[in-house]
């Protein structure tokens, strides 16, 4: 674990209560999602269409999440633009832009920037469009992989459901661990929980 003055991508920081893992570094900011699941919640509070603009989740992670952080630690969250694609596969609408000081990854940051390039695969689906998994042997999975299945911004199938990422439990050892759920979950199901910021260094 470096110093934040000698911070480089793939390392851990303690920040607030909890364990980071940098995904990026650039202008002086680190973007950092948790190193595990630290909770598990709904995506939304019922099963209605919703997208991240208006869900329950994003309310609660800049709410009552981002109030759990005191005045300095605030002071170091900046707050981000997120545009929000529709899902690459299936065009459930991602929804509008929105201002987040707290956030989920999206499907297109899990598969092609930030747990290896999967682009590829995204971008050609073929026969894999109408599966439940993006795909069970993408060699980046194990890069995905952490304590438990979690929620990504981004829809699924329909906009009643949202994408993820597979879990494994404890002993439990198949080919779908760390995949994407790209057909999604019902978004009034509980699931991982685990937040994005950028950070100032």
């Amino acid at each position: 674990m470096n110093g934040e003055n000698n911070m480089q991508t793939g390392d851990s920081l303690f920040f607030h209560k909890y364990e980071w893992f940098v995904l990026d570094i650039r202008d002086n900011a680190a973007l950092i999602i948790s190193e595990q699941v630290i909770e598990n919640r709904a995506y939304h509070s019922s099963y209605v269409d919703s997208t991240w603009a208006d869900c329950g989740l994003r309310k609660y992670l800049n709410g009552e999440f981002y109030d759990g952080f005191n005045a300095v630690d605030k002071s170091r969250i900046i707050q981000t633009c997120n545009v929000n694609p529709d899902n690459p596969w299936y065009g459930a609408k991602g929804g509008e832009d929105t201002k987040d000081y707290i956030f989920l990854l999206s499907i297109e940051e899990v598969v092609c920037k930030y747990f290896g390039d999967s682009s590829h695969i995204l971008l050609n689906p073929g026969k894999q469009k109408y599966k439940y998994w993006f795909d069970k042997k993408d060699e980046n999975n194990q890069k995905r992989l952490t304590n438990g299945s979690w929620w990504l911004r981004s829809p699924g199938r329909t906009n009643r459901l949202a994408a993820y990422i597979h879990g494994l439990a404890p002993n439990q050892a198949d080919s779908s661990g760390g995949c994407v759920g790209i057909n999604g979950n019902n978004i009034s199901g509980l699931g991982g929980l685990r937040p994005a910021l950028w950070l100032k260094l």
